[in-house]
């Protein structure tokens, strides 16, 4: 029986949910037996060229270059999946598509006409069609091993979009939105990192991405009663996952509004 094919394809990113797969470790091994690898640069195989039926894309989408590649495994990879904030939301590089990018690449680089980037930092599903999106900054290897048994056996993976607060009220944390009055987004962030932040007593910044119905400009509110100003407010919808519409929403709102 011939096993289901899969490939690992690396984007502007930092790598770290390819580390997801590597760090599965026993999982890791049951999984190489049940699909054959064709392409996962970090961990050994290449072959960028190869038809398969799960593709595994980190990173977003930040070069003329990069934008034609991305239709290139679309057009090889029957199932596209995308893993991570850069992947899902355009990741921390995603800054630039509110800022002056040019500026930036003019202070940093003593010769910036040599840089070949694009203007904006974009999810992969502004390009291409995507089947499913694995949110997080990083990604954890329980996400991948779900994702891949759930693809293997045929079924629809579940796009678990709920908040953080169910995860965390879950593992018993002490709020430290209403305990310590610190400005915790979990409210409007997606569960699945552990509610990790919270667990340690320290607010949620967002790494997940927005939850399902999130209520960003009534979130903020909360926070400025909390004594920050209308900037620090917007501040906290500009980090990992700032391009996620909900997000670009509220920091627009509060941005808006000055200081």
């Amino acid at each position: 029986m011939t096993k289901p094919t899969v490939a690992v394809h690396k984007f502007s990113s930092c790598d770290g949910c390819q580390l997801a797969f590597l760090n599965a470790g026993e999982a890791l091994l049951t999984l190489s037996g049940l699909v054959d690898i064709k392409h996962f640069a970090e961990a050994g195989p290449v072959d960028d060229q190869a038809e398969v039926d799960i593709a595994f894309v980190e990173g977003s989408i930040s070069t003329p270059a990069e934008v034609e590649r991305i239709k290139h495994v679309r057009s090889r990879s029957k199932f596209l999946v995308t893993i991570g904030a850069c992947a899902t939301a355009g990741g921390i590089q995603a800054l630039r598509n509110i800022r002056d990018s040019d500026g930036w690449k003019g202070a940093v680089y003593a010769k910036p006409e040599y840089i070949s980037s694009l203007a904006t930092s974009t999810p992969v599903a502004e390009h291409v069609r995507v089947d499913f999106e694995l949110w997080g900054c990083p990604i954890t290897t329980k996400q991948v091993v779900a994702v891949v048994r759930d693809l293997l056996y045929g079924v629809t993976p579940v796009d678990k979009a709920d908040s953080l607060c169910m995860e965390c009220k879950r593992a018993g944390n002490v709020c430290v939105l209403v305990a310590k009055r610190e400005p915790c987004m979990g409210p409007v962030t997606r569960l699945g990192c552990g509610a990790l932040c919270p667990h340690f007593g320290r607010a949620c910044y967002a790494c997940y991405g927005p939850a399902e119905n999130p209520n960003g400009v009534s979130l903020g509110r909360r926070f400025l009663g909390l004594g920050l100003t209308q900037a620090q407010v917007a501040n906290r919808f500009a980090l990992i996952t700032s391009h996620a519409e909900p997000f670009a929403t509220a920091r627009v709102h509060f941005e808006g509004k000055g200081s």
